[in-house]
């Protein structure tokens, strides 16, 4: 049985298979964080991955139908960490996924086994920013870089890397070129790159990044993806990601 607090409720992650704790006054996860947890390159049987500013959980769930490696969350937010660990609990993947309260910025200093797969969904806005600041104290900090950057996310996961291994980012467009560079200097060779369109018509609003770290230059453009038709509704491909087809 699994306690939920205040004003939080159970919701469906992935259609009829995985359930995540979510709460409106917190956090609740998004589209971006599904699209990462489907867009990254995935060991299938066995593998070391690492989900930073995890939130509730909800990319290191995704992941667990994609692979049986071992899945560690890092996330700051003692009550969103603790909605993850009552998530993961929750879908019997106590033994799979491990999710740690902590600073990422402490975190660097541990020394850990070198992961095969680093995601993370960080905050999109600078501390300075006033877009979209919100007066709850959560989702400002899941939203702006008031305790991380966007080069320390970059230079955390070049660092609990193994050579070769797989690091991918979801972020905002306008911040594509600050990402790139970084990956750049932090020897995370861009690989793979996808642009997220809200409709048809409309400019992009998010962007995924893979990079190999210490890969030779090779990106590949993979073609868009739409989330709304014409009818308001997911496309066809986007509700696939949502039904964990």
């Amino acid at each position: 049985m699994i306690d939920l607090y205040e004003d939080e409720r159970i919701d469906y992650i992935v259609k009829n298979k995985l359930r995540i704790i979510q709460s409106p006054s917190v956090f609740t996860f998004s589209l971006d964080a599904v699209l990462l947890a489907n867009f990254v390159y995935v060991p299938i049987q066995k593998g070391m991955l690492l989900d930073l500013c995890t939130g509730t959980g909800a990319v290191p769930l995704i992941l667990s139908t994609r692979t049986k490696g071992v899945i560690k969350g890092v996330e700051i937010q003692e009550r969103l960490a603790n909605m993850a660990k009552r998530s993961v609990s929750l879908n019997q993947l106590d033994e799979r996924i491990h999710v740690k309260q902590m600073d990422i910025l402490e975190f660097e200093q541990e020394n850990s086994v070198q992961y095969d797969v680093v995601t993370c969904n960080p905050p999109y806005f600078n501390s300075n920013d006033p877009k979209d600041h919100n007066d709850n104290q959560h989702l400002a900090i899941a939203r702006h870089e008031l305790f991380c950057t966007l080069e320390d996310v970059i230079r955390i996961s070049g660092k609990k890397l193994r050579e070769g291994g797989k690091a991918a980012f979801v972020h905002r467009p306008e911040r594509l070129m600050d990402l790139l560079s970084l990956m750049r200097i932090h020897r995370l060779e861009p690989k793979r790159l996808q642009f997220v369109y809200p409709r048809y018509g409309r400019d992009a609003n998010m962007v995924l990044v893979e990079g190999t770290k210490g890969g030779k230059p090779e990106l590949r453009l993979l073609p868009p993806i739409t989330v709304y038709n014409e009818k308001n509704q997911y496309t066809e491909e986007v509700q696939r990601l949502y039904d964990g087809i």
